[in-house]
């Protein structure tokens, strides 16, 4: 054997592990729905086998077939940027979780502090009405110790939510 035929060969497990990381990553892609996967650059072949196995999903055997054939076609794709769209996908749903519970933190610590809170948040949030913010906070407080449903809570964090949100 030459020095170059060593340095080209690929054991038949590396080739193994590679073509069931393609298959897991064709995996990701079946996951998503129809309009995420608009925001994935993929080939026409790739796209046509995916909604192909969005059809097929009730039926075992015919999906993984899909999904060994999509493993296939992955072979041909380059995984980079779909792996980076797919991460952009991923970091939006943290992002918004994120967005999520620190509004539920500024909602409960309106309710617990009231005023003092209230001014604070008047400070960085100009467009917030101060009359409605104190309205629901004091209905809020109130329901909550009289053991009533938090429908203020909800109204307040409705509303919190519609006037923060960067659109």
């Amino acid at each position: 054997m030459h020095n170059e035929d060593e340095n080209d060969y690929i054991s038949k497990s590396e080739l193994k592990r590679e073509s069931e990381a393609l298959q897991k990553l064709g995996q990701r892609l079946v996951n998503l729905s129809p309009s995420e996967l608009k925001q994935v650059p993929l080939s026409e072949s790739l796209a046509e086998a995916i909604k192909l196995a969005h059809k097929i999903s009730n039926k075992h055997e015919a999906l993984r077939r899909q999904m060994q054939y999509i493993g296939k076609l992955m072979r041909f794709e380059d995984a980079e940027p779909i792996e980076a769209a797919l991460d952009v996908l991923a970091n939006k749903h943290q992002a918004a979780t994120h967005a999520f519970h620190q509004l539920e933190l500024l909602r409960d610590k309106l309710i617990s502090e009231g005023d003092s809170a209230i001014s604070q948040l008047i400070e960085t949030q100009p467009q917030l009405e101060r009359q409605k913010l104190r309205q629901l906070v004091r209905q809020a407080a109130k329901e909550a110790a009289g053991n009533k449903p938090p429908k203020a809570a909800r109204e307040l964090f409705k509303y919190l939510r519609e006037m923060t949100i960067e659109k």
